[in-house]
């Protein structure tokens, strides 16, 4: 990857995961967290699996990252903008849209 490449996507990944690390930690480990998103034979989510990969890169100095992280970045930002776009009428407060974005490391409600 580029490094015009890498400045654009770490620029995206940091403008959209909006959810500090101890937050989104909280947050994973929550019955809310776990229902949430697309399970694949009755394991954990796709986005569940996503937040435990997005607190480590939050963990890693930037000059560490790999490519596979900024990979993984890109897939983050890509879904965020997606599913953010499909934002459901009324309060989201509580509904399974917001908190799958969670498991993205992204709180709509900030």
């Amino acid at each position: 990857m580029q490094d015009e490449e890498r400045k654009e996507t770490w620029d995206a990944f940091r403008d959209l995961v909006n959810m500090p690390p101890a937050e989104l930690e909280k947050w994973l480990a929550s019955r809310e967290s776990e229902n949430a998103g697309q399970h694949k034979d009755g394991g954990e989510s796709t986005g569940h699996a996503s937040g435990r990969r997005i607190l480590d890169i939050l963990r890693t100095k930037k000059g560490d990252l790999s490519d596979d992280d900024y990979q993984h970045m890109r897939k983050v930002v890509g879904y965020i903008r997606r599913h953010a776009a499909q934002r459901p009428s009324g309060d989201v407060r509580d509904t399974r849209w917001r908190h799958s974005l969670m498991n993205w490391g992204h709180d709509p409600l900030r």
